[in-house]
């Protein structure tokens, strides 16, 4: 279900925007990998930050863009009962995995991750290898921007599914 600019809230609008612009890194990281290969086989060159970068990006754009994808229904679902089922009904299932089961994973997360990005922040941890980037205090404040984006995505599916409970 893509998010009708309409009648979204800011909030679903930020999230399916963050989530476009992210999917386009996909290409970034295709051409980055292209090019190490090249790099690495055809001149016999490496870098270390190069290579890390796929890692960051992947990480980037799989955390940013999971909210986006849960508000677009792109996400893994056991469709086997869902799917043939009325809106009323899916409806139901929205709420009550989002209430149920996203919700406490999202806070389980922040609770969890909070204490480990801190310190990451504190000692402004970098790559462990030699020419790598030291940028890895930032790769992991994504274990908390994850949980907060779903959380806010969270909201957007749990006000949707009660509109339509309520016609």
């Amino acid at each position: 279900m893509e998010v009708a600019a309409a009648g979204a809230s800011p909030a679903a609008r930020a999230i399916a925007m963050l989530g476009r612009t992210v999917s386009w890194l996909t290409l970034l990281m295709t051409l980055l990998a292209f090019g190490i290969v090249v790099l690495r086989y055809g001149f016999n060159l490496g870098w270390i930050w190069l290579q890390e970068s796929v890692t960051y990006l992947h990480a980037l754009v799989f955390m940013v863009a999971a909210a986006w994808a849960f508000q677009t229904d792109d996400h893994v679902r056991v469709d086997i009962f869902y799917r043939a089922r009325s809106e009323r009904y899916r409806n139901w299932v929205d709420l009550v995995g989002t209430l149920v089961l996203l919700l406490p994973f999202c806070l389980f997360l922040l609770v969890i991750g909070w204490d480990y990005v801190a310190a990451s922040w504190a000692n402004r941890e970098a790559s462990r290898e030699a020419g790598g980037l030291p940028l890895v205090w930032l790769l992991k404040s994504l274990i908390l921007v994850l949980p907060a984006l779903l959380l806010l995505q969270s909201w957007c599916t749990a006000r949707r599914c009660i509109a339509v409970l309520r016609q």
